[in-house]
């Protein structure tokens, strides 16, 4: 079983489009049954936590830029 996201064990991982300077970035993990988000400036602010198919789901439309401004 994976760690819960609050888990010293839990492992974050920045995302591959964070700018050089590292103040525009997400976090993320994979924990027990979900997917959580967080500021890598604030973590131990609020996170969003998603199940894993309303993740796929959710990055698949931005892939898609069905969810462009």
């Amino acid at each position: 079983m994976r760690p819960s996201p609050d888990s010293p064990a839990a492992v974050w991982r920045k995302s591959s489009r964070s700018t050089a300077t590292g103040n525009e970035c997400v976090e993320l993990t994979a924990t027990a049954g979900l997917i959580a988000v967080r500021d890598s400036v604030d973590p131990d602010g609020p996170r969003l936590e998603i199940a894993p198919s309303a993740w796929r789901m959710l990055t698949t439309r931005i892939k898609n830029g069905e969810l462009a401004h």
